[in-house]
């Protein structure tokens, strides 16, 4: 079994990149907690990219990094790559999103996701984006999920997030589109590389 470091300290982000990498025959492991990387990209890209390069090259193994956030339309993207960072909690960053929205008209926004892995030299070896575009409520629904989950609306299901089930949310959400779009890439890579 091959390892992977994840450039996080989350412990629930180390679950779900688990959940999306089953059956590939990888040990994730969490970074050390003593290694901080600040992000300092322009994009959720260019962070991903600086986690998994940076970890990796300080490891000397290949590491997987995400980065993602919420872009609303009418807002001009915000809260962007400030999503975590846009409160001190789910609740408040809920709060001031719908604060700023107020009644506008235009509820169009998208969740964006990029995940990158790097070898253990830094180079960046694989690249994908997942966009799930949606609409922001005027209020929450649904118990489920996390950050803005209650307030972001899919059409197509006619549900949000928050009311989704996981396996449903996993499908369609950015996160779960850009590691679609990651594994086979990461079979090809494992089986010639050795991940």
């Amino acid at each position: 079994m091959t390892r992977l470091v994840v450039a996080t300290g989350n412990p629930g982000k180390l679950k779900e990149m688990q959940a999306y990498l089953t059956g590939l025959n990888l040990e994730l492991v969490l970074k050390p907690a003593e290694l901080e990387i600040e992000e300092t990209g322009e994009t959720f890209a260019e962070n991903a990219c600086l986690k998994a390069s940076q970890v990796a090259k300080l490891l000397g193994e290949w590491a997987i990094a995400d980065d993602s956030g919420l872009a609303v339309d009418a807002l001009n993207g915000a809260p962007g790559l400030y999503s975590a960072r846009y409160g001190n909690s789910d609740s408040d960053r809920i709060e001031r999103l719908l604060s700023e929205l107020g009644d506008t008209q235009n509820r169009q926004a998208q969740f964006i996701c990029v995940v990158a892995i790097a070898r253990p030299d830094g180079s960046i070896a694989l690249q994908t984006e997942g966009i799930c575009p949606g609409e922001i409520l005027y209020a929450p629904r649904g118990t489920g999920g996390f950050g803005y989950d209650p307030i972001f609306y899919v059409p197509e299901q006619q549900m949000t997030f928050a009311e989704m089930p996981p396996q449903t949310k996993h499908a369609i959400s950015h996160r779960g589109l850009a590691f679609q779009q990651l594994l086979p890439k990461l079979s090809q890579i494992n089986s010639t590389h050795s991940i």
